[in-house]
């Protein structure tokens, strides 16, 4: 009979193994007639079938599933969508195995450090922002003022639903961090030393940036350290802190500066921002490590008046 096909002929045709087409036989996806003899016989709609089980199965959807699309129980696009679903949610289990693997063997993690990594790659949403609230609590104080709100929205990381494997490997690391009392104590000293301690007016230029602005433009043009223009610039730098602090130019408040751009130019605040930025996809920031190395030498050269 034309269009009439043994089990392997169907298999040939489909490109197939005759097991694959027993298996679909028998979970009635395709349709199938027995002779006399008890052999199987496919006709020409069972070809059509074959090549459509072929594509719902390269796309890894289930027989169950299959059945009920070449049954018309479900649509294609039903189905489709259900399993792009689930295909999602493998990815990003993957991608969370991927960034946690990965890391541990860029640093050499010991068993314990991988442990901890693949649970903080783990945590919920809620989980993550409970941690994320313990540390900036710890930095910052309860968030009951202008300026704790406007530095935890800056600070805080939020990972997307559908990370990159970048931006968990850096959620992990960044969540370590976190975790490390020295580098909240530092946070916390940098917040609290930043507070002004004089009476509410127009805000001023926060230091790091003030030596930012001020330091570049002798830095491009390899001022020396002992020059007068270095003088110059270390004595408005100490000013608008003295200023902030309420305080006077004294070597102990410049002893105080010192210690607090110290702080300001640690690797691992250097090390938060970027990491903060790879999670939340901004743009990479930029540290001015130089201009505040040079400004701490410059602050030795040019000691108090």
């Amino acid at each position: 009979m034309e269009g009439d096909y043994s089990i392997g002929e169907l298999a040939r045709t489909a490109g197939v193994t005759v097991k694959a087409v027993r298996l679909y036989t028998d979970r009635g996806i395709v349709p199938a007639r027995r002779t006399p003899s008890g052999h199987r016989r496919y006709g020409p709609d069972a070809v059509a079938r074959l090549a459509l089980v072929r594509t719902l199965r390269d796309l890894g959807l289930d027989l169950g599933t299959i059945r009920r699309v070449v049954d018309r129980e479900t649509s294609a696009a039903e189905a489709a969508a259900a399993h792009a679903d689930a295909v999602a949610v493998q990815m990003r289990v993957l991608r969370l195995r991927h960034a946690v693997l990965t890391t541990a063997a860029r640093r050499g993690s010991t068993p314990e450090e991988l442990e901890l990594m693949h649970r903080l790659a783990r945590l919920s949403t809620a989980e993550r922002d409970e941690l994320v609230a313990d540390f900036l609590d710890t930095a910052f104080g309860a968030p009951d003022g202008p300026l704790p709100r406007v530095l935890r929205r800056s600070l805080t990381p939020e990972l997307p639903d559908d990370p990159t494997s970048e931006q968990v490997a850096a959620w992990v690391e960044l969540a370590e961090l976190t975790q490390d009392e020295d580098f909240r104590a530092l946070m916390r000293f940098l917040f609290n030393d930043h507070l002004p301690t004089g009476p509410s007016g127009p805000p001023r230029k926060h230091a790091v940036g003030l030596i930012t602005e001020t330091v570049r433009p002798l830095l491009n043009a390899k001022v020396a350290l002992d020059s007068a223009q270095a003088a110059d610039v270390v004595t408005q730098v100490v000013n608008a802190y003295a200023a902030s602090q309420n305080q006077p130019d004294t070597p102990s408040l410049r002893t105080r500066l010192a210690a607090y751009l110290t702080a300001a130019n640690d690797p691992r605040r250097e090390r938060y921002l970027t990491l903060l930025a790879t999670v939340n996809g901004w743009l990479p920031p930029t540290h001015p490590r130089q201009e505040l190395n040079w400004f701490l030498t410059a602050l030795k050269a040019h000691s108090h008046p």
